[in-house]
């Protein structure tokens, strides 16, 4: 669904198929002992993306490349993505990690972001950004922002056929950073692709409470002690700290996936709400019992390869309109 008029929560794509159930399941019992316990940054830095071998596995088998890209010239670090045959007019990615603020990296995404490059038949760059606590608000919209400028004027990549895109917290930087290249003046992107975007750093998604007994990740207590340790000393309502609380007028056309089943629904719903009625081209999608970010899980889960299959679909339609 496109819409520039306000929306208003859609239901689920579907039932949830039996591997969506069996998969909430998986990562709830890895995650929810953890989501009502202190945040320690460097422990989870530590346990995100275990077990490795098959996040090695799921990267391995998308058929994409990788290859580390050190910082410099304004980039700020992270890796380059690649199709082995990449078509001429495939859109590039600048595609921004999820992981809280405070954890992941590239190489903890590289089965999802090789997941999106097979379908695309193209490339993505997906900068390292420092973290939080150690490094609060701006940091992280810093660093992507110089990353942007990089692409544009280091490599070259004509916007018109560039894509932002994230996960959970690189969803809502991706939001911020759009909102950043507008207020700048410079050249905006394509298109603009976020799954599970969290954007509101004041923890007042009525998700946050509703989902709390059964999202697989999270409850809402997590949300909002994490979100502390990214704000740092900042305002948590500032519209790039909390891009749910931006005007959005004049961005280009937004991409939200989210589950109706993950604390973080309304972060995305509310955006996506808000971007529509500024006349922003808006396509909101939901499913039904998927765990946060189950984009991750294509080489087994139905409901990823269809949402990554509509993402790849809203990317095209949007770099061949702006061409």
């Amino acid at each position: 669904m496109e819409s520039a008029i306000p929306l208003s929560p859609t239901p689920a794509i579907g039932a949830a198929t039996w591997q969506a159930h069996l998969v909430h399941l998986l990562v709830a019992a890895r995650m929810r002992p953890h989501a009502t316990q202190p945040i320690d940054p460097l422990w989870v830095r530590a346990n995100m993306g275990r077990p490795r071998g098959p996040r090695r596995l799921m990267a391995q088998s998308t058929g994409a490349t990788f290859g580390r890209q050190e910082a410099g010239q304004g980039w700020p670090g992270g890796e380059y993505v690649c199709w082995p045959t990449r078509a001429s007019d495939a859109p590039t990615l600048l595609y921004l990690h999820g992981g809280g603020f405070i954890a992941c990296s590239p190489e903890t995404h590289r089965s999802l972001v090789g997941s999106l490059v097979r379908r695309t038949k193209g490339q993505a760059w997906v900068p390292t950004y420092r973290l939080a606590p150690e490094h609060p608000f701006p940091a992280a919209l810093d660093d992507v922002k110089a990353a942007y400028r990089h692409l544009l004027d280091v490599q070259g990549i004509d916007p018109t056929r560039l894509v932002l895109a994230g996960d959970s917290a690189g969803g809502g930087l991706a939001l911020a950073l759009a909102l950043a290249i507008r207020d700048e003046g410079w050249p905006p992107p394509a298109a603009l692709v976020t799954f599970c975007p969290w954007t509101d750093m004041t923890g007042t998604g009525a998700s946050l409470e509703e989902n709390s007994a059964r999202c697989s990740m999270f409850t809402g207590d997590t949300i909002r002690r994490a979100a502390k340790l990214y704000v740092g000393t900042a305002d948590p309502s500032l519209p790039y700290v909390s891009p749910v609380y931006g005007d959005f007028r004049g961005l280009p056309p937004l991409l939200v996936h989210a589950s109706t089943d993950e604390v973080l629904r309304d972060d995305g719903v509310r955006v996506a709400q808000r971007a529509a009625a500024a006349g922003v081209p808006v396509s909101l999608r939901m499913w039904a019992r998927v765990p946060h970010v189950w984009q991750f899980f294509a080489a087994v889960l139905p409901e990823a390869r269809e949402s990554l299959t509509l993402a790849v679909d809203f990317m095209r339609q949007h770099t061949r309109a702006s061409r």
